[in-house]
Parts: C-alpha cells; sequence; structure tokens
C-alpha cells in the first residue's frame, strides 16, 4: 500500500475566477506589504553587514560552545556569533571563532571590552589564548551588502535567461516573477519578525530561487508537452491539466523536504536556525508560487503555438532528451 498525499487524478481548477484573483490579489498584497515592512521596520543586520570585531581563541580542551556563549552573554554585548574552526596549522588546539557585532558609537569592539570578555572565557577555561583580534568596518560591511544584493539579482536574471532559451519568453517572465515573489516576501518576512538577516541567508535566498525554479520548471515542461499534446485545449485546461498531473510530486517533494528543515529547526541549535527558517519560509511559498504565480501569469500573457517546429516525442530513441 503506497502512501499518497494527493489523491491520483485530480481534476482541481486553479484558475477558478474567483480563486485566480484572491491568490493573484493575496500574492500582490503580501509583496506590498512586504516593501513596506522593508522601509518601515528594516532588517535586523547580523555582524556581516553591520560591522563588528572577531576574535579568535586558541584551547587545549574541547570547545563546548554553549558555555563559551554563557560566559560572554553577561557582558550584554548583543549579537554575539561563536563557531568552531579547525585550523591546519594547529592540529593539536581547539580553534574558536567569536563574532561581536559594533557597539553604539564604535566602529569595533573596544579594548577594554575585549579584556572583559578574555576575563570572563578564562574564568570558564583558563587554558583560552586570544590569538587574534580583527575588526570589520562599516565600509567592509557596505561592500557586502552590495555584494549580496548583486548576487540575488544576477541569479534572477541568469534564471530569466535560462527560461527564455529553454521554453519562451512568456515562460520566463511568470517564472521570474515567482522568484521576485518569493524573494520580496522572505525579505518581509525577516523585516516583521526580526531575525538576523546575515550572509546565511543570502545564501538561503539563492537556495530558494534554485528550489522554486526547480518546481516551476517541472511545471512549465508539463505544460510545455501538453500544448504539443493536445492541439485545441485552451491554455487554462492545459495549464490546469499539467498543474494536476504535477501536483502530487510538488506536494511531495515539498513535504519531505519541509520535515527535514524542521528538524533542523527544532534541534539543529541557534547557529543555523535563521538559515533553516529562510528555507522552510521559501519552500512554502516558492511551491505556492510556482502553482498560483508562475502559472497565472503565464496565462495571462497566452503562449503562441507554433505547430510548424518538430514534435519532440517523435524521432529516435534519444529525442526527447532535455541537457
Amino acid at each position: 500500500m503506497r502512501l499518497r498525499l494527493v489523491p491520483q487524478d485530480t481534476k482541481w481548477d486553479f484558475f477558478k475566477t474567483s480563486t485566480s484573483t484572491l491568490t493573484f490579489g493575496l500574492s500582490l498584497l503580501a509583496m506590498v506589504a512586504s516593501i513596506v515592512l522593508f522601509f518601515t521596520m528594516g532588517l535586523n543586520y547580523g555582524i556581516d553587514f553591520k560591522g563588528g570585531t572577531t576574535i579568535r581563541t586558541d584551547s587545549a580542551v574541547a570547545v563546548d560552545v554553549s558555555a563559551y556563549r554563557d560566559a560572554i552573554t553577561p557582558l550584554g554585548l548583543g549579537d554575539v556569533s561563536i563557531t568552531e574552526v579547525f585550523d591546519l596549522t594547529k592540529p593539536d588546539l581547539h580553534v574558536t571563532q567569536i563574532r561581536i557585532e559594533a557597539q553604539d558609537g564604535d566602529e569595533s569592539v573596544t579594548s577594554a571590552t575585549i579584556v572583559k570578555i578574555k576575563n570572563a572565557l578564562q574564568a570558564y577555561e583558563p587554558s583560552i589564548v586570544f590569538a587574534a583580534v580583527e575588526s570589520v568596518g562599516p565600509k567592509v560591511s557596505g561592500e557586502l551588502i552590495q555584494t549580496a544584493i548583486w548576487a540575488v539579482v544576477l541569479a534572477i536574471a541568469a534564471v530569466l535567461f535560462y527560461i527564455w532559451l529553454r521554453f519562451e519568453w512568456q515562460f520566463s517572465v511568470g517564472a521570474v516573477a515567482a522568484l521576485v515573489h518569493d524573494v520580496v516576501l522572505t525579505i518581509g518576512i525577516f523585516s516583521l519578525v526580526q531575525i538576523k538577516f546575515d550572509l546565511a541567508i543570502i545564501a538561503a535566498l539563492l537556495t530558494i530561487v534554485g528550489y522554486s525554479l526547480n518546481d516551476t520548471v517541472v511545471v512549465f515542461d508539463r505544460v510545455r508537452e501538453n500544448l504539443r499534446k493536445f492541439k485545441q485545449m485552451s491554455l487554462k485546461d492545459v495549464l490546469n491539466g499539467s498543474i494536476n498531473e504535477t501536483l502530487s510530486r510538488t506536494v511531495m517533494t515539498s513535504v519531505t523536504t519541509l520535515i527535514a528543515l524542521i528538524a533542523l529547526f527544532v534541534l539543529g541549535g541557534d547557529v543555523i536556525r535563521g538559515f533553516v527558517f529562510a528555507m522552510i519560509w521559501g519552500v512554502i511559498v516558492g511551491t505556492y508560487s510556482s502553482v498560483f504565480v508562475a502559472s497565472a501569469i503565464l496565462l495571462r500573457f497566452g503562449v503562441k503555438r507554433d505547430w510548424s517546429k518538430k514534435d519532440p516525442s517523435t524521432g529516435g530513441q534519444y529525442t526527447n532528451i532535455d541537457a
């Protein structure tokens, strides 16, 4: 007996006037709300984007990150990131990287504060040695923000070009609209809940772009096949049929991914919680946008059916292989 999250041979109408108007309106409203939240509340930037100080410590005993955090927290230094790293030049030592956000009015943590951190950690573990102290100023942080924005924009532009080549320009507009929808809503939710926004979240945004694109391409590929298979069928019916045919795969992929992400969110600890939260949100809105945004945009633009091209379903054994 096989598990089915979606009934077989579903015939749901995703583009009824009431449903289409409601979902498209909600998407536009959510995007506007996200933009308003971004400009009014802003993002809670982490050390990567605000600047701060990085301290590397060496210890002869194993690192207990939670104990380090408990020792530093009473100092009231704000955002503190503690990570154990492996240094090839010091194979016999346990190396830790401690990042502390810039304090109000200072570009970096003062020497007096560093002494307090040193005393707090050595009270827990006397063998700790401060190997290096480095500061990241506002200029470098500003450059990181610009680089992160360019990374997301160029990724979306590459997707636009790829979908345009593989399908038609109407498909690419729908796919990119879905990606922009997902990224804007993710930034909006981070502005609302004020979770730390750092380079790890940028990595999550790029991952969301790839995940959402994968879902969209699966649907669009079936749409392209059905446009040739049902030449007299309306585009609305072709889209409905294609989404229903791939719905089981879409839901199963999303649910299994969410199970793993929720486990990481609950058990993974504070270090990766922001990244995992972004991924959970991205999987949900990415699945939604593949159906209710990308396909809806395609329906509004329409598709030119050129039957002068050879049907890829006919021909030799390797005709239907798509690189």
